[in-house]
């Protein structure tokens, strides 16, 4: 299978996501009623680092009706409630090269379905990769399939394009057939994420008053010195990565203020939690591929 990449850059990829594909099925097991999501959350990164690899975001632990961006603050006391359906997301990168995967572990039966229908509508996207499709025609086929499994997509989140130490840029791969009118090009390197959620859902995810992921966004002068010296930290260790703030230096009244300045500023933005807007269940499913002369290599199986 020809890859159009230095086989530097290749080897890095396929590496960040064997890493990845390992955690999380590892991490499967782990999710059970009344287990701490802040012991999942530094189990997969744990991991992450023990078989080589870095954090490319924190890991995301999104339960029921929340799709995306929770994950554990250094505090966190929230355990997994019974009969959940429960989202694990999480990157690893290799050099900047990333790996970005998710699945979605049922606790409840009833809502097996789902779990297999979200798997299917990842599944036939990928099929349907290679140079010169549009990424609409993708996104038409997420939505046909979990429609035909009698599900609804959530239009407003997507897959995206990622390149060295950016998690989200160029271009997307939406979940819904009207977005999106790019084509997919050789050498190009994207995580597709089909969402769904009931057919009797919103379909969408809307921003809750919540935050526990940030990115580091431009440098800002004029701050005091403890602000000034918290973005430099940050801006050195992350890169344009998103961080967790427990990924930080001891929690203190001191680092509170400082990262208070800092967010005042801009120069780090947060990524609120999203949950499904009227409540409904939602389940997801994550692979990374690379694009090929004639189709993808996944990274993260």
């Amino acid at each position: 299978m020809r890859v159009l990449l230095p086989k530097d850059v290749l080897k890095c990829y396929i590496k960040a996501g064997r890493i990845a594909s390992e955690v999380r099925e590892k991490v499967k097991g782990l999710v059970k009623e009344d287990v701490s999501i802040l012991e999942i959350c530094n189990f997969v990164e744990n991991k992450i680092e023990e078989k080589g690899g870095k954090l490319a975001f924190p890991c995301n632990i999104c339960v029921n009706d929340v799709a995306a961006h929770y994950s554990s603050s250094i505090n966190d006391e929230t355990v997994i409630p019974w009969n959940a359906v429960v989202k694990i997301d999480l990157g690893v990168h290799v050099d900047g090269y990333i790996a970005d995967t998710a699945t979605t572990v049922c606790l409840n039966h009833q809502y097996d379905g789902m779990v297999y229908a979200i798997n299917e509508a990842l599944k036939q996207a990928i099929k349907a990769v290679k140079p010169g499709i549009k990424n609409n025609h993708i996104g038409s086929i997420i939505q046909k399939t979990i429609e035909r499994y009698g599900f609804k997509p959530i239009w407003n989140l997507s897959g995206h394009q990622m390149t060295r130490y950016v998690l989200h840029t160029g271009k997307s791969i939406p979940n819904v057939s009207r977005f999106g009118l790019s084509k997919i090009k050789e050498g190009e390197v994207f995580a597709i994420e089909p969402f769904l959620t009931m057919r009797s859902g919103a379909g969408e995810v809307t921003g809750l008053n919540r935050t526990y992921i940030y990115r580091f966004h431009k440098t800002h002068r004029n701050l005091n010195k403890d602000a000034d010296k918290l973005q430099k930290l940050i801006k050195k260790r992350f890169n344009s990565l998103p961080f967790s703030k427990r990924w930080l230096s001891e929690s203190s009244e001191k680092m509170e203020k400082a990262f208070s300045v800092i967010l005042a500023k801009k120069s780090i933005t947060g990524y609120p939690v999203l949950a499904e807007r009227s409540g409904n269940i939602v389940a997801q499913a994550e692979h990374t591929v690379i694009v090929t002369k004639k189709g993808c290599l996944v990274t993260t199986l």
